[in-house]
């Protein structure tokens, strides 16, 4: 299945449908009275955040809908019928926007939620409606009322509790398969990863939902490479594992091109807790691993994990580092923050030996 994260959407709910003007006619009865019917409710445009979902391929496919209008009143005193409703699935992360994308309608956090995106029209009144002891024989009725119509955006925000972050090749899918039954494409050239994975772990019986999102080069919020539009994936995140390949030329110029990404992107990206790991360490001499690990050190001002994706080395102690941060409450659960109180959150770092 291919990946969309963004889709634009027409939308039109359905009109009212028109009340009716009619008189009572039958034998032997000399006055019988208005009878005619008012008009159905148009149908409305509901959103629905529907489970097994995780791209928004469907409206690629298609990009209008439009309710049914309601029913016409008729004589005898008959309704029209309302209109039906339609109901767009979307993933769970759905964020539903204005056509100026920017203006955020809905968030969708939870599985089952629904929100009514228009309303149908309301039915007009049949001159049934407008009889009284003074008007005894009414001869109008109410047209319906019009629907609601708009484009929207729908973009995607994948609901993760950690993410994975770091330059192409830095082992980011190594490491989630490792972790977890996902099976990414892993491969010995850069942006194997073109679009997010998502992957359950388990670490000491807890439970996380663990994103991988595609590698970022410097000048990516410019265009370069995948360029940044899937870090909005990591936005819920309360906790960033940012790996660094301790086979590259310089381990802190490693980490600082993807933190100044990660800044030109949105600062709440480098508020959040971030766990630094030197990747690969079975690929380097001790030599080397020193001072990767003291280039790293000085860069990002904490001492960094040793791990390797390939071995399993150092992964256990990654993942309790990890489940440390997200705590009792994971984001899963909830709308969008780093923690219930980020004022408190203090950033995890390993001690030095």
């Amino acid at each position: 299945m291919k990946f969309l994260d963004e889709a634009k959407v027409y939308i039109r709910s359905g009109d009212g449908g028109n009340g009716c003007v009619a008189f009572r006619r039958e034998k032997f009865i000399e006055f019988g009275g208005p009878n005619g019917g008012n008009g159905g409710r148009g149908g409305d445009i509901i959103v629905e955040a529907a489970d097994g979902l995780n791209t928004l391929i469907d409206y690629r496919y298609q990009q209008h809908f439009k309710a049914p209008k309601g029913g016409n009143g008729m004589g005898s005193d008959r309704h029209g019928a309302g209109g039906k409703d339609v109901v767009m699935k979307v993933p769970v992360g759905t964020q539903i926007f204005d056509e100026d994308k920017e203006t955020l309608i809905y968030d969708f956090t939870k599985v089952g939620e629904r929100f009514v995106l228009a309303k149908g029209g309301n039915g007009g009144f049949g001159n049934a409606h407008f009889k009284s002891s003074t008007n005894r024989a009414p001869r109008h009725a109410n047209p319906g009322l019009p629907g609601e119509e708009r484009w929207i955006w729908l973009r995607l925000k994948l609901i993760a509790d950690a993410g994975l972050v770091g330059l192409p090749n830095a082992g980011k899918s190594t490491f989630l398969s490792k972790v977890s039954a996902a099976k990414p494409k892993i491969a010995d050239y850069p942006f194997t990863t073109l679009h997010p994975q998502l992957g359950v772990v388990n670490s000491d019986g807890r439970e996380f939902v663990l994103a991988d999102i595609p590698g970022l080069i410097e000048g990516a919020h410019e265009g370069a490479g995948l360029g940044d539009r899937f870090l909005g994936h990591i936005e819920r995140c309360r906790v960033l594992l940012h790996l660094i390949d301790a086979t590259c030329e310089h381990a802190g110029k490693a980490y600082k091109t993807v933190r100044g990404e990660l800044e030109a992107y949105a600062d709440a990206l480098t508020d959040k807790i971030e766990i630094v790991a030197l990747n690969k360490i079975d690929a380097v001499d001790p030599d080397e691993l020193k001072k990767q690990k003291d280039r790293l050190k000085r860069a990002a001002k904490k001492t960094p994990l040793l791990l390797s994706g390939v071995t399993g080395r150092g992964v256990p102690e990654a993942l309790r580092a990890l489940v440390a941060v997200i705590g009792e409450a994971p984001v899963s659960d909830k709308a969008i923050g780093t923690a219930d109180n980020p004022a408190e959150a203090k950033p995890w770092a390993p001690q030095d030996a």
